[in-house]
């Protein structure tokens, strides 16, 4: 089935018979034939082919360049030469060296490696075959969501099976430094890029400069993540725009005629790195970043992770894209060589298009059954789920009952047609084992860590354990908010203002807007379309009654209204118990390590006594959207002279935030 993305007239391909599983071939034919084969790739027709060589030679003899470079040796009262050969190192660190014997080397690796680890790679052909078409016309920008190390492997892999130039790709620095692994990606065509540049006005430059002379001189497509980094929730986040800034710029400034965007929505039955992604977000130290390290991991190669779904969407074109949205005649004010600021006009249409993309990489997932029954199972209290189970009867039902409601929500589900509802659930279950388990008739929560420890563990240790498990459980349920997070909204609208009309129950959405920007991804300008959308999901599935000035619920919604409460619930909660602390326990002025800190521990000692149930409280992903909420409604402020992250908080203006939010919850 197609669906067109509301309100954009885009569609977003979901021909199920269109998907195609690349490892079939590859598990009946050699793999070093494959990896040795012919590769012959259509080149970009915009200009003539352009070598490593020949694109760093274009950069460091930019006019840009040179301005920039004069720019810091003044500021710095260092010599010309001295900050060239600062821009050289640069660029040498930076600098991808796309060779055709890496890829295949990779090639070679990652059959053997994919074959291991998934059941199956399904790709839908149609919208390779239009990336292929692409590729050779206009500049293309390939924006895949990331949840996973595997991310950055399969796209090229998938790139290379089929005959389409392999991408250079946009990595942290961090995988430079792993030996001998970040030479071969780099010689693959990764490209490094430090954190926190901001500052760094010439590191900027170079960056910017040899962004963008890929992109006008089409010298390969470009891939990054427009969310900056891996999610550790599995669910959207809000993109990053200065990459989306630096591609999109040589269009504003007419050196191409048109850039091609491609959103990319990879979906998997089951995630690598699940556990230690829930540890993260509890404060279990980070493992050093390393591809191989994983894969080599004993435990890693002998699960199994099912099936992967990578699904190309439609080719779109910035020209038509912004089209009404910007005036490029701004940039002929000043010539083209020299540094400009970007107009207002400019930054809104970069952030439009960032979470336009964004919001299509949602809507081309598909929405796995695990994904379905993790919203349910996370209605239980953990510790009661792990101690007492939840019927399975119970859990089936409620299931396909859910699977109903995302279908009239718009959902693309991944549900086998060929195999019985009860036979889906059942294997789903199987792959999730580390997390849950089913025994006489019920289904448990697994703590991290059994049945292989049996021996007694402190309080604190036992909620940990629990709190990892729930934390992958609730990295499964993110993999489908989206679906839910606007009709859900309107439902906590409808019991928090306990009105029927609909200016009243816009306010209340557009203030859940405002506080859950972080955790969920809005359009920048559409609440009341996203209104609009919620009030029409939810009468399409008969839970509400819509007139021009009302909006009611049904008596045959309430068990929809009830669903989504609950959906939101946890987020309400955590933000509640942290404006909560903020009110209470912290300081006017407090450090924000130190406060993630404090917040974890207190949310551990309520869990302890009862208090909270909310396990996701203890997540550092909340701890700091939190912040950042609070930061957009005034009531923190971040210290500008700082540099630990030191904030000061309006405890007034924090109450005023969780009067708003705690009207229809008792846990405050």
């Amino acid at each position: 089935m197609t669906n067109t993305y509301r309100n954009f007239g885009i569609v977003v391909q979901h021909n199920e018979e269109d998907f195609v599983d690349i490892l079939e071939e590859r598990r009946l034919s050699s793999d070093l034939g494959f990896a040795f084969r012919t590769f012959s790739p259509q080149p970009y027709k915009g200009g003539p082919p352009c070598t490593g060589v020949e694109l760093h030679r274009a950069v460091m003899d930019s006019q840009y360049l040179r301005y920039v470079t004069k720019e810091v040796a003044a500021e710095t009262g260092s010599s010309e030469q001295e900050v060239r050969e600062e821009v050289c190192g640069i660029l040498k660190e930076m600098s991808q060296n796309l060779q055709l014997p890496f890829i295949r080397l990779m090639g070679y690796i990652f059959t053997k490696v994919f074959k291991r680890l998934f059941s199956a790679i399904f790709v839908n052909m149609e919208g390779l075959s239009a990336l292929q078409q692409a590729a050779q016309e206009h500049p293309v920008i390939l924006m895949p969501n990331h949840r996973s190390y595997v991310d950055f492997l399969v796209i090229s892999y998938i790139l290379f099976s089929y005959d389409i130039p392999v991408p250079v790709i946009a990595a942290g620095i961090r995988l430079a430094g792993v030996k001998i692994i970040g030479e071969i990606l780099r010689r693959s065509g990764a490209f490094y890029i430090r954190r926190a540049i901001r500052s760094d006005k010439l590191y900027w430059a170079v960056l910017s400069e040899y962004v963008q002379t890929i992109v006008r001189k089409g010298f390969a497509p470009l891939e990054f993540y427009i969310e900056g980094y891996r999610s550790r929730t599995l669910k959207s986040l809000p993109p990053k725009l200065g990459m989306m800034q630096m591609v999109l710029e040589p269009f504003f400034k007419s050196e191409v005629y048109d850039i091609t965007l491609l959103p990319i929505s990879i979906s998997y039955d089951r995630v690598l790195e699940e556990s230690l992604l829930a540890q993260e977000l509890l404060g279990f130290p980070k493992p050093r970043e390393s591809i191989m390290g994983l894969l080599k991991a004993s435990r890693v190669l002998q699960e199994s992770y099912g099936s992967m779904h990578v699904n190309f969407g439609r080719p779109l074109s910035v020209r038509q894209l912004c089209e009404g949205k910007i005036n490029r005649c701004y940039y002929n004010l000043t010539p083209r060589d020299l540094p400009q600021k970007p107009s207002p006009e400019a930054q809104a249409c970069v952030s439009w298009l960032a979470h336009l993309m964004v919001r299509l990489q949602e809507d081309g997932s598909l929405i796995r059954p695990w994904s379905l029954m993790s919203c349910l199972l996370l209605q239980v209290p953990a510790s009661v789920l792990a101690e007492e189970g939840l019927p399975w009867q119970q859990l089936t039902d409620k299931t396909l009952w859910l699977r109903k409601l995302a279908l009239d929500f718009g959902a693309h589900l991944n549900w086998p047609e060929h195999i019985s509802d009860l036979d889906v659930m059942s294997s789903t279950v199987a792959l999730h084992r580390t997390v849950v388990h089913r025994k006489a008739g019920r289904v448990y929560l697994v703590r991290e860590g059994e049945p292989e420890r049996r021996r007694p563990v402190s309080p604190e240790e036992g909620l940990m354990r629990t709190a990892t498990a729930a934390l992958m459980l609730a990295s499964y349920r993110n993999q489908c908010l989206h679906v839910f997070t606007r009709p859900a909204m309107l439902a906590a609208a409808v019991s928090v203002t306990r009105s029927t009309q609909r200016d009243e129950l816009l306010a209340y959405f557009c203030f859940l807007q405002d506080v859950f920007s972080n955790e969920f991804v809005f359009i920048p300008g559409r609440c009341s379309q996203d209104f609009e959308e919620a009030c029409s999901l939810l009468k399409k599935c008969g839970a509400v009654h819509v007139s021009q000035h009302d909006v009611t619920f049904s008596e045959s919604g309430l068990e929809v209204l009830s669903f989504l409460q609950e959906l939101l619930k946890p987020f309400i909660d955590s933000y509640l118990l942290m404006f909560r602390y903020l009110c209470e326990e912290a300081d006017h002025i407090f450090i924000e390590k130190q406060f993630l800190q404090a917040v974890r521990t207190w949310a551990t000692s309520l869990i302890l006594s009862g208090e909270l149930h909310t396990y996701e409280a203890l997540s550092s992903n909340i701890q700091k959207n939190v912040l950042s909420a609070l930061q957009r409604l005034g009531a923190v402020m971040r210290m500008k002279t700082s540099e630990n992250n030191e904030y000061k908080v309006n405890k007034a203006a924090v109450r005023r935030a969780a009067d708003t939010l705690r009207k229809s919850h008792n846990f405050i």
